[in-house]
């Protein structure tokens, strides 16, 4: 599945749609700024959080960090482990945060 821009994920949510977001940045990232409704899941927990996502496998999740390379990571775990419809959020929440601007 391709990958989500910032734009796009705004457009969506202004379109009242409530995708799928984790977050997989440490939580200390996630409390100083956040995206409303997602959900912190650190990429070192990810492994161990895993039946947590188990119900979600053919669900639309979008996965974001702090610029994208985490959650690129996070995109690769899921899918091996047979998550169909993964998302990385293009420029993470950097470039999130700049499209609000």
């Amino acid at each position: 599945m391709n990958d989500i821009t910032s734009q796009e994920l705004k457009q969506r949510q202004q379109n009242g749609e409530t995708p799928l977001i984790i977050d997989v940045r440490e939580p200390w990232e996630n409390e100083e700024s956040r995206i409303d409704g997602s959900r912190n899941i650190p990429l070192g927990s990810l492994p161990d959080r895993l039946e947590e996502l188990e119900d979600l496998k053919e669900q639309e999740i979008i996965v974001h960090c702090k610029g994208g390379g985490r959650s690129a990571s996070a995109k690769a775990f899921l899918v091996q482990h047979g998550f169909r419809n993964v998302r990385n959020l293009l420029g993470g929440i950097t470039g999130y945060q700049q499209e609000q601007a």
